[in-house]
């Protein structure tokens, strides 16, 4: 069982409250929450990428660091835990993002990974002239299909000729290769981004409750399985602990009594523009009245993993029962000072960090 972190290096993290702690993106702050997560023992670290935030009082997500930029920092600053960069595929051209990785390798001695965004929020592209039009929301992964067989190509031979629907490339080059295999992780929850993910990752990163889980990692098994290819789930949860099960959830519940109201509008109206059906946007319009352990708006429908240090490691070993995840994707109010309590007060009394 692995552990990550979600890296905050957009505004405010991934709450929408005004009452969770309220910060612009730095790299200190990244690089201070990445050096202890290394310190603790994880196993990972994940930035987004996003081009235009949801505004509100605390002008969520209205500045971000760039992913790549900041992995390539934090590989110098880290020694083990590996490194995703997030490339949002409509922003950068594959042979452009394909050499990114393979500075990156180079600079970590092979911690660089990559999370591929399809991109569900058309008012951020289409702020820079990107937008293909509204067609690109049934053909996006058609889209991603080629973008990262162009990539896995040019790591693996340092030059590509392709014609495709989407891409023409021409005896196309990128050298250095890396020198380690580049594992690949997306965010498909629809049927059509597991078919992606079984098909050309290693790993999917899953929103959705424990019960939930264990149906998505058993579909996604079985379309890897169908192609002769083994991919693994890794579940996304807020991680909220403290010395009782009550102080716990004071703290949750004075999140959701702060919930920024304008950005979760701002949120719901560009999910409102996507209709793939079971993907990322079907699941922020439906979040908004759920328990925050299933997956709160106030918490982007990310379920929160609730309670004292005890409880919290009870409720993860069960997780790792139940769904037979591979690993967990966690982000914290306060990252620092979770990283570290879940480092010292709850991997200890994990049972599924032995297996």
């Amino acid at each position: 069982m692995k552990f990550g972190v979600f890296l905050p290096n957009g505004t405010n993290g991934y709450i929408l409250s005004t009452r969770s702690p309220q910060y612009p993106p730095t790299y200190e702050h990244n690089r201070a929450i990445t050096v202890e997560a290394e310190r603790q023992g994880l196993d990972f670290a994940l930035s987004m990428i996003k081009f235009r935030g949801f505004g509100g009082e605390g002008g969520y997500w209205d500045a971000c660091l760039e992913s790549f930029t900041l992995m390539a920092a934090l590989a110098r600053d880290t020694s083990r835990v590996e490194l995703f960069p997030s490339v949002g595929i409509l922003s950068m051209h594959p042979a452009v993002a394909a050499r990114m990785v393979a500075t990156i390798d180079d600079i970590s001695g092979g911690r660089c990974g990559l999370n591929i965004v399809t991109g569900w929020n058309r008012p951020e592209y289409q702020q820079m002239g990107l937008w293909p039009g509204d067609q690109y929301y049934d053909q996006r992964y058609d889209y991603a299909t080629e973008y990262l067989q162009i990539m896995k190509a040019l790591w693996r031979d340092g030059h590509v000729s392709h014609r495709g629907k989407f891409f023409d490339l021409p005896d196309c080059r990128c050298l250095p290769t890396p020198r380690h295999e580049v594992p690949i992780v997306c965010a498909g929850s629809s049927p059509r981004g597991m078919r992606f993910t079984a098909e050309l990752g290693d790993h999917n990163f899953v929103t959705a409750d424990a019960e939930k889980l264990k149906t998505i990692g058993a579909q996604l098994k079985n379309h890897s399985r169908e192609r002769g290819r083994k991919v693994g789930t890794y579940a996304q949860f807020v991680l909220i602990a403290a010395d009782t099960d009550a102080a716990a959830r004071r703290q949750a519940d004075d999140i959701i009594a702060g919930a920024d109201i304008g950005a979760i509008r701002n949120v719901l109206a560009s999910a409102s523009l996507d209709t793939n059906p079971g993907g990322t946007s079907e699941a922020l319009r439906t979040g908004m009245e759920r328990p925050v352990e299933l997956g709160n708006l106030v918490f982007m429908g990310t379920p929160v993993i609730l309670g004292s240090y005890e409880s919290a490691a009870r409720e993860i070993d069960r997780i790792a029962e139940e769904s037979g995840v591979d690993g967990l994707l966690l982000s914290f109010p306060d990252f620092v000072a979770g990283i570290r309590d879940f480092g010292e007060k709850i991997m200890p009394r994990l049972r599924c960090r032995a297996r």
